[in-house]
Parts: structure tokens; sequence; C-alpha cells
């Protein structure tokens, strides 16, 4: 790849970049310019940018590299250049949503988390794209495009959303982390579709405000990185917290919810997360079989909640008006919430909290849930024609990810392909609410035991 130039973090990781940044090795300016290189020459194959902000991100950096010099340091992400998905503001950047529609009332401008991004440092590239209004789990969009999934330069598969581009951009290293946002599986199903490793932060950890509000009461956001050890330099720098270490794998116990959880998996799902729980059990953690039978809520009674607040969040008569102009996938999952009565919801709200209450008391005695994060390798993109000869979508037949989200609990989706398949297969670890730095240490435990994720190909894409 001599017209590509290599990936600042490809070798140390984010730590490893600080180190050089403040050792005098490398600048935030050369390393914006070598990812701004690698988007130029990869989007016209990749298509992951929305928009990309060239310019103010070589300012912020020559601003920055300014401070280093004169004696500032802002902290370990200080320099690192950062992808942010398009729901999400940016002072001075567009904010699609992934849509035609303009919504730009719904989203407000830049919000807390943002800022807290610039003072500790990032440099932002731009926004990458994601499904229309982050409602959508195939990574599908046929309004603003598809982001290419890196493992596969003959035939374009999902990248999974609706994270889809923060995905695809870290998979191909057009940044050094990206952020994206997590509803039901938005950051842990791309991260497990396109290799890299995910973060579904417990819901409150990080403030919405400037984010698209798809469902209020599920939304979170979440970083997706190379690997686990770059999320848990991220989590420490974004909140403060000390930079989680691996869990000790002896007298560790993780929970193996059965329910559901493992029914009509791809052979190389089932292998690879087969693999990965012996490596882990002859390491010394203990997998113990449990039933969740709550799961089947979440493929049922639940269906109609996400629908049902994004209507509330679009309102109803500017959803009809403008229809005709969205993706017709969105707009049929969307429709569903059309009619559903206040008492449904609010019963759904009511029962939502009851099971937050009744998995605290399930996961007493476990450290924590593993499963595979998707129950499928990354299918073929479908044409627009073929989706919509399937409408109205059917229903979803797995909880993995949903299930998390709507249990109040946070994860992580760890690539553990390496074991035995040619294209990423997600290992998904759900923890209690609030114990998102438990969730990372097992996370770098599983990195750890597994090995680090491998790499996508991609000459064949420039």
């Amino acid at each position: 790849m001599a017209n590509l130039p290599p990936n600042p973090i490809a070798n140390g990781g984010i730590a490893g970049f600080g180190k050089w940044l403040r050792g005098g090795k490398i600048t935030a300016e050369s390393a914006t310019r070598a990812y701004l290189a690698r988007i130029k020459a990869l989007e016209p194959r990749l298509g992951v940018f929305e928009h990309v902000a060239a310019e103010s991100a070589l300012e912020a950096a020559q601003a920055l590299d300014g401070l280093l010099a004169a004696g500032t340091d802002l902290g370990p992400l200080m320099g690192v250049p950062v992808a942010i998905k398009d729901i999400i503001a940016v002072d001075g950047m567009p904010t699609t949503a992934g849509s035609d529609v303009d919504v730009a009332d719904l989203i407000g401008t830049e919000g807390s988390f943002v800022k807290s991004l610039k003072r500790a440092g990032c440099v932002i590239l731009g926004k990458v794209k994601t499904v229309e209004f982050a409602a959508g789990g195939t990574g599908i969009n046929f309004v603003r495009g598809t982001p290419w999934n890196p493992w596969d330069a003959e035939t374009q598969r999902e990248p999974s959303g609706s994270s889809s581009g923060s995905a695809v951009a870290v998979a191909a290293g057009l940044c050094a982390f990206a952020i994206g946002s997590d509803t039901t599986g938005s950051v842990r199903g791309p991260a497990a579709h396109c290799g890299v490793f995910g973060l579904k932060t417990t819901k409150g950890l990080w403030p919405t405000d400037g984010v698209f509000p798809l469902t209020p009461t599920l939304d979170t956001i979440g970083p997706l990185t190379r690997t686990a050890a770059d999320c848990a330099h991220v989590f420490a720098a974004l909140t403060g917290q000390p930079v989680p270490v691996p869990a000790v794998p002896r007298g560790l116990r993780l929970g193996k919810p059965t329910t559901l959880f493992y029914d009509n998996l791809d052979a190389d799902v089932e292998h690879c997360t087969a693999a990965a729980l012996t490596l882990l059990s002859a390491a010394g953690v203990e997998i113990v079989p449990m039933e969740i039978p709550e799961a089947a809520e979440v493929v049922g009674e639940f269906a109609p909640f996400l629908p049902t607040e994004l209507i509330a969040v679009l309102g109803r008569e500017r959803f009809i008006a403008e229809r005709a102009r969205m993706d017709p996938v969105v707009a049929s999952r969307a429709a569903e919430g059309l009619d559903v009565t206040a008492d449904e919801y609010i019963q759904l709200l009511w029962r939502q909290r009851e099971l937050c209450r009744i998995m605290d008391e399930r996961m007493e005695g476990f450290d924590g849930w593993v499963t595979p994060t998707r129950p499928t390798v990354p299918p073929p993109v479908v044409s627009r024609a073929e989706a919509e000869a399937k409408l109205p979508l059917p229903p979803n037949l797995w909880p993995n990810t949903p299930a998390c989200s709507i249990f109040g609990l946070c994860g992580t989706s760890s690539p553990v392909h390496a074991l035995g398949a040619g294209l990423p297969v997600g290992l998904q670890v759900m923890c209690p609410g609030g114990a998102d730095g438990t969730a990372l240490s097992i996370a770098l435990m599983i990195e750890d035991i597994v090995g680090p994720p491998p790499q996508a190909e991609l000459e064949s894409f420039l």
C-alpha cells in the first residue's frame, strides 16, 4: 500500500500515539494529515464520510501542537483524530441524521459530549454515515448511501447499524477512534460486523444533548476502537476514571444466557464463539449456562417500543408528510409506532423499568454474561427493490444486543474471528448498569487470551 500512509496508531494504539506525540516523534498535524490522506485514498470505494472537515481539522491539530510546545498538555487524547456519527451535532459541520428530511431542530447545537472531546484535545476529522435516524441494524441507507464493509472488496456486505460509518472508519484506519450511538445495538452490531471493538455505555454515563433522539429512554453514546485497549484509554480520558486493567481470569464468573441468545447461529459465529469460550474456560473463567426467559419479551412485546418513541420524536404530522422522502425500510419500521396507544406504550415503559430491576437481581453472582454479538457474519447488502419486496419488516428473532439495552445493562463487543472465520465475528459481554469499567476489564482479558484482532486488507480498495 505504497500510496496509503500508515495508520498513525497501528503499532502502538492510542497510548503509543500519546507517547510519540510527547516524545516529538509525531505531531497532531502529521497524524491528521495521514488520516486525511487515507480518507482521500479510500473514500471513493468505501463511502464512509458524510462530511470531511479537512481545513478545521488541520487548524485544530496545528493549534494543539502549539499548545503542547508551550507546555500545555490536555491529557491522553490530545491530538488524537476522531470521526463522529452524523446524528451528533458538531459546530461548523452539517448534521443530516442520515436523512434528506431536515431534523436539525430535533438535534440542536453542539452538545456536552462533543465539547468534552474538544476539551480533551481531540481533532474532529468529520462526520460519518449512519442509518437514517439511527433506526436500523443492517447499516444500509437507501437515501444517503451505505458504507462498504472493508472485509470484502468483491461483495458489498452489511456494516451493520446504525453506527455503520463509525465502524467502517475504524476498521479501515480512517481515524484513531470513532463515536457512535447505541440504542438497541448500534455500536456493538457494527463493531461485530466490521471486526472492531465497541462499548455500549450505561444509560446516562454521557449526556445525549446535541444528539438525534431516536429512543430517548434507551439512547447512549459509545466509542468504537481498533482494540479494547484503545477503548480503555478513551473511556478513562472522557470519564476521569482510572484506565481499566485486564480482569484476572481465575475466579471470574460469566453467565451464558442460552434462551434465544445462541439460537440460529451461522457456522462461523458458532465456531468462533465456542472457541472463545473454550479459551476463557481454559484460562480459569467459569462459564455458567443460565436461562433468561424475559429474552422472549425483547423479540415480542417490546417490538413497538423503538418505533413508538421515534414517532413521538419526529411528530406524527412530520412523519406522514415526509415519509415518501425517507428510507423505505426505516419508514416501514417507524410506521409501526403510529397505532400504539398511550396505555400500551406506558405499560411497556413500566415493564422496561421492572426488567431493569429483575436483571440487576439476575446478575447477582455473575461478573457478566457472554453471548455472540450478532448471530451471523455480515451478509451481502441487498438492493432497494429487494428490501422493499420484503416489507413490512419481519419480527426480530434475536435478543442479543436489544436485551442489553432494554435490561439497562452496559456491554462490549470484541472481535474473535481470528479463531476461525474469514469474516468478522463479535463476542458480547454484558455487565450491570454502571459497571462499564468492569465490562472493559473483562474485554481486555478476552483480548489478552484471544489475541489482538486481525486487520482488514485494504489494497483492493485503492
